[in-house]
C-alpha cells in the first residue's frame, strides 16, 4: 500500500512538473524569427516580446534599423495578438499580426489594407535560441 502511495505522488509531481513546462513553453516571451518575401526579395524579420503578467509588449525592427513599438498586444490562452503601425512617406499603415503560440513556433496571419484593399498572408516565426 505504501508503494502504491509513493508511486502516485511521484507520478502526481511529474504530471505537475509536466504541466509547468508545458506552459511555460507556451510562453510567448522572446525573440521570434521569420522570413518575409515580397517576390524575388525576402527579408528576415525579428520580433522581441515580453509577458510580465498579463501585460505584453514588444518591438519589431523597422527599414530604418529602429525597433518599432507594437501597439494593443495581448496574450490569451496561447493566442497572442497585436498591431504594428509604420508611416512612409506620410502615410501611416497598420499591420494587425494573430497567431497561436505552440512551444517555439507561432502560427498565424498578418492582415492590413493596402491601396483600400484588404491584404492578408501568413505568419510562421521560430522562437530565436538564446
Amino acid at each position: 500500500m505504501k508503494r502504491l502511495l509513493a508511486a502516485t505522488l511521484v507520478l502526481g509531481i511529474i504530471g505537475v512538473a509536466a504541466l509547468a513546462k508545458a506552459d511555460e513553453k507556451a510562453n510567448p516571451t522572446g525573440t521570434w524569427k521569420w522570413t518575409v518575401k515580397f517576390g524575388e526579395r525576402s527579408r528576415d524579420m525579428t520580433l522581441k516580446l515580453k509577458l510580465d503578467g498579463d501585460t505584453l509588449t514588444g518591438t519589431i525592427p523597422g527599414r530604418d534599423g529602429k525597433d518599432t513599438p507594437i501597439q494593443d498586444a495581448k496574450y490569451t490562452d496561447g493566442e497572442v495578438s497585436f498591431k504594428v503601425v509604420r508611416e512612409r512617406n506620410g502615410v501611416k499603415m497598420t499591420m494587425t499580426y494573430t497567431g497561436t503560440v505552440s512551444g517555439d513556433t507561432i502560427k498565424g496571419k498578418i492582415e492590413s489594407v493596402r491601396d483600400g484593399k484588404p491584404q492578408s498572408r501568413k505568419w510562421e516565426a521560430k522562437r530565436a535560441s538564446t
